[in-house]
């Protein structure tokens, strides 16, 4: 039998796991006009000019909801802000949720994997 204790402990374990791990990364596509802008060019000169440009970036809320917030220039990038298409989960989905740690770490690593790719690629 388990006792009043244990039972709580328990659930504060639950309630810590998951406030640890509501963090994700996402990926946002670009309209191609963003490679007219040479700081753009210049992060990425081995890009394949047939293949889609990206925005790579992690968040504590949904990817949802920041890209929103990108679009509205609230705490947003300016290439999303002008550029963003929509998001594109088929890239990142599989690794959310997450603690915040790893969203930072995954989020440079998904933005160089898509550079090796020769995806275009911004991440902040």
């Amino acid at each position: 039998m388990i006792t009043a204790d244990q039972f709580f402990a328990a659930k504060r374990d639950r309630q810590k796991t998951k406030d640890t791990h509501h963090h994700c990364v996402y990926v946002i596509e670009l309209d191609k006009k963003v490679l007219k802008d040479r700081r753009f060019r210049a992060a990425n000169p081995n890009h394949d000019p047939a293949k889609p440009c990206f925005y790579v970036g992690s968040t504590g809320m949904s990817p949802e909801m920041r890209f929103i917030n990108h679009k509205r220039g609230y705490k947003g990038n300016r290439y999303v802000q002008k550029y963003g298409i929509r998001l594109r989960p088929d890239l990142y989905e599989v690794y959310n949720p997450m603690p915040w740690q790893a969203a930072i770490e995954l989020e440079a690593e998904l933005a160089a994997g898509l550079r090796e790719e020769r995806y275009a690629v911004w991440q902040a």
